[in-house]
């Protein structure tokens, strides 16, 4: 039993306990080989268990909840990073989409616009690059929204178990283990701070009894009998502390002997999680690695080609051969029919219809392919126009022969004066009929190739030869024979005589 203390005098002259008592330091030595027990919160229930965790250590009752929510988390971070690389496959689709309708529009612009030879081909070189550029920015795309979204959400689906009440397998596994492990410390906390309210309460009381004894032992008014009542009160608060301090020095010591067991099985719970994590995160580096390859197209053989061929197009563009160009198809290296001696013929007589003369504006007739003559000099031959159908001046020319070389009786053709040598020769015009050739053919041979853009016009190949059978037109047309029989127009220009 302990007796009250002998307390020196305060400052305003009363008595009062000592600053240290045994029990005080008694109390701060026990408290000092409490293992997590500083700032602890006494749970009221099981129920306050399963609440919000609190700031402090992984130790304290219900912090263990940090780690079980990490497996809600990592289930969230699959979806934020597929979220996050389908907006980047919809920037890439984007860049993509625009390379093209640049590429496009531009090509366009380039094809209608007056820049010409190597030149101009050297621009069509970005835009072919673009086209390229945009077919690997869709792979990337394709790659990031298809094969790397299915990887991750067929990870995330063997890693997480959906339960039918709500929630995941994995979270409730884990909360189950920590509680099932913290239940039996918490208990033994909860006696802990019982007792150590207990013994509190009980130097309340003793020290408010000791003042009140010091009070009337100063008081002379006070008998001696209510003397002996307030000594009798401290006595048996004191008696009162020290059973109050027993019971709360043995369930810290029952708390201390559990704790090791506590923490080895909060550890196993733990490491159990850490384990799940540690796959969470191996597989994230594993996909951050896959997404890295997808995205860094500069390891990629087509990109390195696209700009390979792009540099090489620049190289390839030669402003002498550009300016050669120009001088053979628009300059002083044009071909030119200069003004020769015609024999007269019934051609030059046949007049010119209104309708042809005013179809000096129509389109061009342009030629398809380029090769060498047999002489091995590549050349380009001269533009030609055509305002005129054939069939008209089929027609024409027909009807006009006819009234030339007509025996003139009364107005009528004397048909049955002709002769077997003197009868019109048959022909297959180049639209499926027979005409008459009227006039004698020159040969001539093709300086280039020409393929007919109408049903009327002859296509052949350089160095081939035909027959000539009529003059050439005002608009710069023959008519001329085929080897195989077939009439039709050529460009005069794209020929010469054999032998000139």
């Amino acid at each position: 039993m302990f007796t009250s203390w002998n307390s020196p005098r305060n400052h305003s002259g009363q008595l009062g306990p000592p600053e240290h008592s045994f029990f005080s330091l008694s109390a701060a030595l026990k408290s000092a080989k409490i293992l997590c027990c500083k700032k602890t919160r006494v749970m009221s229930s099981e129920d306050d268990v399963a609440g919000e965790a609190p700031g402090g250590s992984f130790w304290e009752a219900g912090n263990y909840r940090r780690t079980v929510k990490r497996v809600d988390d990592g289930h969230r971070l699959c979806n934020d990073l597929i979220s996050c690389f389908q907006e980047r496959a919809k920037i890439e689709k984007n860049y993509a989409q625009q390379l093209t309708d640049w590429s496009r529009k531009w090509r366009t612009a380039v094809e209608k616009g007056p820049q010409y030879g190597t030149l101009e081909k050297t621009w069509h070189a970005f835009l072919t690059a673009a086209d390229k550029l945009s077919e690997i920015h869709l792979e990337v795309r394709n790659h990031l929204a298809g094969e790397d979204a299915d990887k991750i959400k067929a990870w995330q689906k063997e890693a997480y178990h959906k339960q039918m009440i709500g929630g995941f397998k994995e979270t409730k596994e884990a909360e189950d283990g920590f509680r099932k492990a913290q239940k039996p410390w918490v208990k033994k906390l909860k006696d802990v701070e019982t007792s150590k309210k207990n013994y509190h309460t009980a130097r309340k009381d003793e020290k408010t009894a000791q003042t009140r004894e010091n009070h009337a032992k100063a008081d002379s008014s006070i008998s001696q009998e209510q003397l002996r009542k307030l000594q009798e009160r401290v006595e048996k608060c004191a008696q009162e502390v020290e059973k109050c301090k027993d019971q709360y020095e043995k369930m810290l010591d029952e708390l201390n002997r559990y704790n090791p067991r506590y923490m080895e099985d909060m550890e196993q719970v733990f490491e159990g999680c850490q384990e799940a994590e540690c796959k969470r995160l191996c597989f994230f580096k594993e996909m951050f690695l896959d997404l890295h390859q997808h995205l860094n197209i500069s390891t990629n053989e087509s990109f390195h080609a696209l700009y390979r061929d792009l540099y090489q197009g620049i190289v390839a563009a030669d402003d002498q051969e550009d300016l050669k160009w120009w001088r053979n198809t628009h300059g002083p290296g044009m071909a030119m029919n200069w003004p020769q001696f015609e024999e007269w013929t019934l051609e030059t007589q046949r007049p010119i219809s209104k309708k042809e003369k005013s179809s000096k504006s129509a389109e061009d007739v342009t030629l398809t392919s380029i090769v060498p003559t047999r002489d091995g000099v590549s050349q380009t031959p001269p533009q030609t126009r055509r305002g005129f159908s054939y069939q008209a001046e089929k027609n024409n020319f027909f009807y006009d022969t006819l009234r030339a070389s007509a025996h003139v009786n009364g107005g009528k053709e004397d048909m049955s004066e002709w002769s077997d040598d003197d009868t019109p020769k048959k022909c297959l015009a180049a639209n499926g009929h027979e005409e008459d050739i009227t006039v004698p053919g020159v040969q001539v041979r093709a300086l280039y190739d020409y393929t007919g853009q109408e049903a009327d016009e002859l296509s052949f190949k350089a160095g081939e030869e035909l027959m000539k059978i009529s003059e050439e037109d005002e608009q710069g047309w023959c008519k001329g024979q085929l080897c195989t029989g077939q009439v039709g127009l050529y460009p005069a220009n794209y020929v010469k005589r054999v032998g000139s």
